[in-house]
């Protein structure tokens, strides 16, 4: 596949599995089942606004592979989920719980809507029309849907009851759920958590010095970026700037973390923040920091902007923030990035623990939690590194080893079930 900024979501995904593939040398077998979808389901998504009206949108649920176990991976609400981005997301899925290695496969779900428009009626009619379309293709232990952009416990509780209502009570439905409905301590902050524990590996190979002298800058102010912020400053990193939809804000001593989330449950905003000046989300990618976190939408870093990159380190939160042309010129110039398919895997490595503690019918304590995420995801990152360092390290980048590692992991699982 040739490099291009003119990929779709998915084809860019799919350019890294290429690169993993040649790597390995993958029969075309394996490069005809691992680079394509198991399954895609487009369903319609009629719901009556709150004046009466029917309103129609569209909803999808691609199942990318799951030679190493369940179907899993969230739902978002945004206009801009459609097959291509689902698809792309779905593969990513694949990729990340196999480097994390959980027991699962790759899937993702996407309505087309913009949920912040809807009242709370229109949004749980919109799930629960949702679910009753795609539950023939979802179950405990064929595809555990979970929160992601758009979503949050609440809808996952919707979901499980719907759910519920055809195949009886079932917890292990959906993972990201309130915790007095089964859900997990530390489900919430998880995938922020993993931000900051990937980032803390990083830095340790980088040698920048302490938590106080090293600056990050978070696009994105939703639950990844929040959390991310608040564990980082709670470590003692210095927080200098942050953004969300209705812009940014700087401050190069340091952001007072704790005000700041307080000032956003009151305005919903981090515009306006005291001692802060105003940052516009563009600029805020290329401040002069240490470590830079894309915690918002993909492709925000591309060819046009990828030379004003001023971080040593990017850890990407989001989902493929960084185009495949701009990973490339970036670690051109020794930029280190934490792929997405390790940097937010917290999350969906908390969603296991959570499903674990559902099958089992206990539940662990949050310190508990916390610490096997951090285990877990700091032997994932040396593992990874581990792989670079063995398998022509000079030719391979960060990102080109997790991918090569984990469809290792996917194509030796594959192999094993006869599919190969």
């Amino acid at each position: 596949m040739q490099l291009s900024e003119q990929m779709t979501p998915f084809e860019a995904v799919n350019y890294f599995f290429l690169r993993a593939a040649e790597h390995q040398q993958l029969s075309d077998t394996a490069l005809a089942m691992l680079s394509g979808t198991f399954r895609e389901l487009r369903v319609q998504v009629p719901f009556r606004r709150d004046d009466g009206t029917m309103h129609v949108v569209y909803g999808y649920r691609v199942q990318h592979n799951a030679a190493r176990g369940p179907y899993k991976g969230g739902i978002r609400y945004h206009p801009d989920a459609d097959i291509e981005e689902v698809r792309a997301l779905a593969s990513l899925m694949t990729w990340k719980t196999a480097l994390v290695d959980v027991p699962f496969g790759g899937a993702k779900g996407g309505v087309q809507v913009d949920g912040r428009a809807l009242s709370k009626s229109e949004l749980e009619q919109v799930t629960r029309r949702y679910t009753d379309q795609i539950s023939h293709i979802i179950g405990p232990t064929r595809d555990i849907p979970a929160p992601d952009m758009g979503t949050n416990a609440q809808v996952m509780t919707w979901l499980m009851d719907q759910y519920g209502r055809k195949q009886g009570h079932t917890t292990q439905i959906v993972t990201g759920k309130p915790v007095p409905l089964g859900g997990s301590f530390g489900r919430e902050e998880a995938t922020g958590r993993g931000v900051v524990v990937t980032m803390e590996a990083a830095l340790a190979e980088l040698e920048l010095g302490e938590p106080a002298d090293t600056t990050l800058a978070i696009q994105g102010f939703g639950n990844v970026g929040s959390w991310a912020a608040r564990i980082a400053a709670e470590r003692g990193y210095r927080v200098v700037a942050v953004s969300d939809i209705e812009g940014g804000i700087h401050a190069p001593d340091g952001l007072k973390v704790d005000e700041l989330l307080a000032h956003v449950a009151e305005t919903g905003t981090v515009v306006g923040f005291a001692g802060s000046e105003p940052i516009a989300n563009e600029d805020l990618l290329e401040l002069d920091v240490d470590v830079l976190i894309p915690a918002a939408l993909g492709e925000v870093i591309t060819h046009e902007n990828c030379d004003r990159i001023q971080a040593r380190l990017i850890v990407e939160a989001a989902n493929h923030p960084v185009t495949p042309v701009a990973d490339y010129a970036l670690a051109d110039r020794g930029v280190l990035i934490v792929p997405d398919i390790l940097a937010n895997a917290g999350g969906v490595t908390v969603s296991y623990f959570e499903w674990v503690q559902n099958n089992q019918e206990i539940r662990w304590e949050h310190e508990d939690v916390n610490r096997r995420l951090e285990l877990k995801l700091q032997r994932a990152y040396r593992e990874c590194r581990a792989y670079q360092h063995d398998h022509h390290s000079e030719d391979m980048s960060f990102r080109e080893a997790a991918f090569t590692l984990a469809v290792d992991r996917v194509v030796e699982a594959a192999t094993l079930r006869g599919y190969l």
